[in-house]
């Protein structure tokens, strides 16, 4: 017989159990929404706080399980050391908060664009495959949680059907199977190589391996994790297919895909192959390259979705920067910089939503007067903006007064490349925070544009498609997260809107709150978004008031800026943790030594 597990060991397969039989349980529980919510919200409540007890449980050393009583290599090995846990908390906790606020949303409870035989379950599919990607000790089962996670996000990235998401799906599809394939032959690689795909085995391993195939493979497996962590040049594909998801997708794709990936490059980095120079410069000029192109891109967009898809994309060489150093000081401030970019980064595109929930939209030269229209949603952008922004005394300031620091200490010439770029890159981001501010906030609704220069002919031919005799309305209705390209901001009388509205504009009228386009007997209903016509905030005529910002959805998005919060109240022993975490990393002695140890008892116990 095995030894007895401790309760930590017995509680590291949950996270990842517990939300597949939940996603079965909530398919089982299609036709109850109420039933099938509680199941789902009761799930991620219970995952959170078993990450929260594994993160205390891994303080003193790694835990190790191996599934099945297989030993190593032969069985699953599960590892929850101090990265692991630390990762699985917070990603826990932000897919938690966002979870609620897809339900005050409707995002998964409106049947007629998101079922909730669909939604429920995918997003704990989602959940399961992050876990499992984080807890996993064997390569190949880290390639199983990458693609657990990403057939879920395939499916939520094109919940609602519109034409936009199909397109981005597309894409994005597309990208994640090339990356995929490339992780399978640096899998085939490496087991052609040292014969085992246990990262602590392939560790020791690999030592004996050449130095020309050991840099083969290691670059094979970088080429995998950079383009599903977005690092440049393989990023182009994220600023497309993120912004026309849903706001809750879409905020949980930044929050923890990429981060996966960042995941992986770190584990690449400190155990497989550490001490790789040339690996690690090639690492430093794509952080360079990433920070500053993204932070470019972000200043030159309109829209806020896409203004904070290029700054996902920019700090993600934040981490890259980190990692590359190979320092404990580097490795932990990226570390803590992951933290803290997974919690800001959800949080702002959870605000994004709430913008076009209150404005019908999210492009900055369609809005303005947000602060007066809602002071809370103004609160509720500010906070974490600036913290991305890297404000003292928030937690971005403090992950990047690591870095520099770390960078300044390793003293080589492309550590201080990397110094200038993050500054740099830091103050783009803060201008063009401060650019959404300004326009969609700031400025008086009277200082609206009287007409965008995409719309001087003055109709808008290009965004706006008839339907076609006999088709479904429904497939020509976008929801509130699809943008709408051009539209007149010439003031519009209600009757004569009302009159020409189901010939000349089949998509207007939902275009800021997607779930009440439809009337009760499936006519279009007379709501309409003032933002459109420069009020700022979106008028219902049927009802004769304003929009206003959702419960559900403001409290958990709110949540999601206490966290944040949370974080700087806590980044010194947040701080001393990451530190503690990457020097186990870089030492990788604790991480093996559980390992080994844990397949000496299997085979001592048989």
């Amino acid at each position: 017989m095995n030894p007895a597990p401790t309760v930590i060991e017995s509680l590291m397969p949950l996270p990842v159990l517990l939300p597949l039989l939940g996603a079965g349980l909530a398919l089982v529980l299609a036709g109850r929404p109420n039933l099938q919510r509680a199941v789902s919200v009761s799930v991620l409540v219970a995952v959170v706080a078993i990450s929260a007890v594994l993160v205390a449980g891994a303080a003193d050393r790694p835990r190790v399980v191996t599934v099945g009583s297989w030993p190593a290599p032969l069985g699953i090995t599960l590892v929850a050391d101090q990265l692991s846990t630390i990762m699985l908390l917070t990603s826990m906790t932000v897919t938690l908060l966002v979870f609620l606020y897809a339900i005050g949303q409707g995002t998964a409870t409106d049947d007629s664009r998101t079922p909730v035989s669909i939604f429920h379950p995918t997003y704990l599919v989602l959940a399961a495959g992050v876990a499992n990607a984080f807890l996993s000790g064997d390569l190949f089962n880290l390639y199983v949680g990458f693609e657990v996670l990403l057939m879920a996000s395939y499916v939520l990235l094109t919940l609602g059907g519109t034409r936009s998401r199909i397109r981005a799906g597309l894409t994005y599809v597309v990208v994640n199977v090339v990356s995929s394939l490339v992780f399978l032959a640096g899998i085939a690689l490496v087991y052609a190589a040292v014969g085992t795909l246990n990262l602590a085995q392939i560790s020791v391993r690999m030592e004996a391996v050449p130095a020309g195939t050991q840099l083969t493979i290691h670059l094979v497996l970088l080429t995998a994790f950079g383009i599903k962590a977005a690092v440049f040049p393989l990023s182009a594909w994220l600023p497309d297919s993120y912004p026309t998801a849903a706001a809750p997708v879409t905020a949980v794709f930044a929050g923890l895909l990429t981060k996966v990936g960042v995941y992986s490059i770190i584990r690449t980095e400190t155990l497989l192959f550490p001490g790789d120079s040339v690996a690690d410069d090639i690492l430093l000029v794509a952080a360079l390259a990433t920070m500053v192109i993204g932070a470019l891109g972000a200043i030159a967009q309109d829209d806020i979705k896409r203004v904070l898809s290029f700054t996902l994309v920019s700090h993600i060489g934040y981490m890259i920067f980190g990692v590359a150093l190979t320092t404990p000081a580097g490795v932990g401030a990226a570390i803590f910089y992951v933290v803290h970019h997974i919690t800001v980064q959800a949080t702002l595109f959870c605000v994004a939503g709430l913008i076009e929930r209150l404005g019908g939209s999210t492009s900055t030269t369609r809005l303005a007067g947000l602060a007066a229209a809602s002071p809370l949603l103004a609160v509720l952008y500010f906070v974490p903006a600036i913290n991305l922004g890297g404000i003292p005394p928030l937690s971005g300031f403090v992950g990047k007064l690591g870095l520099i620091e770390a960078g300044v200490q390793d003293g080589s010439v492309l550590a201080w490349l990397l110094v200038v770029g993050s500054v740099l890159t830091s103050l783009l981001t803060l201008y063009a925070m401060a650019k959404v501010w300004v326009l969609a906030f700031w400025r008086p609704v009277e200082q609206l544009p009287a007409e965008h220069p995409d719309d001087a002919d003055g109709n808008d031919d290009d965004a706006l498609e008839p339907a076609d005799d006999g088709d479904d309305p429904d497939d020509h209705l976008d929801d509130e997260d699809d943008e709408i390209d051009e539209v007149d901001d010439e003031p519009v009388d209600p009757e004569s809107l009302r009159d020409g509205m189901d010939q000349r504009f089949p998509v207007l009228i939902g275009a800021g709150r997607a779930g009440e386009a439809y009337a009760g007997s499936g006519r279009l209903s007379t709501s309409y978004s003032g933002a459109f016509m420069g009020a700022g905030v979106s008028d219902r005529e049927d009802h004769g008031s304003p929009v206003r910002l959702p419960r559900a959805m403001t409290a958990a998005t709110a949540g999601l800026v206490a966290v944040g919060i949370a974080l700087t109240v806590v980044a010194g022993p947040l701080y001393t943790l990451t530190d503690r975490a990457a020097a186990d990393l870089t030492a990788r002695t604790p991480y093996i030594s559980a390992v080994f140890a844990q397949a000496t008892d299997d085979r001592v116990a048989r």
